[in-house]
């Protein structure tokens, strides 16, 4: 009989991979892409050298179903996506749509211009543009080699 090493965290990795292929497997797949698991919408938030953008999956909204607001450093999008009342609960054979209030609350970094904000709706997609101020953007610093400055020679610009 072969002796064999036992190592107990080879068993919980296992068990944590059947657990978390259980839970991928039960979640539905529809509610994945525009809502989060608590129904918020889904958000994709990124900069640019002069903005702030944040992008929330809004599908089946329109414009005035959709209320943003900003107070101090906090972002506020609120809505409410209506159930349809054509079809009767008796006829659906599958519902995997959320219904109902939603809001999201995010948190914004410092140093934006929040009264100059903009928001655009289109195809489903709430696109909230914020410029950022002064301060915020990068800005080049001349970098010189001592030799340079004494020789007069002009120097680069550092990104």
């Amino acid at each position: 009989m072969a002796m064999v090493r036992w190592y107990p965290f080879g068993e919980l990795a296992r068990m944590r991979e059947a657990m978390d292929q259980l839970w991928e497997d039960s979640w539905p797949r529809s509610l994945d892409a525009d809502f989060t698991h608590s129904g918020e919408p889904a958000l994709d938030v990124y900069q640019t050298p002069n903005e702030l953008v944040l992008q929330a999956a809004v599908p089946g909204l329109r414009p005035e179903d959709v209320d943003v607001s900003i107070t101090g450093d906090m972002l506020t999008i609120r809505g409410q996506v209506k159930e349809e009342k054509d079809v009767s609960q008796e006829d659906y054979l599958l519902k995997e749509r959320r219904y109902g209030a939603f809001a999201r609350t995010v948190h914004l970094p410092d140093m934006l211009k929040t009264d100059k904000a903009e928001a655009v709706f289109e195809n489903g997609i709430l696109t909230l543009t914020i410029p950022k101020a002064e301060e915020a953007k990068p800005k080049a610093i001349n970098v010189r080699v001592k030799g340079m400055i004494e020789s007069g020679k002009e120097s680069r610009k550092a990104a």
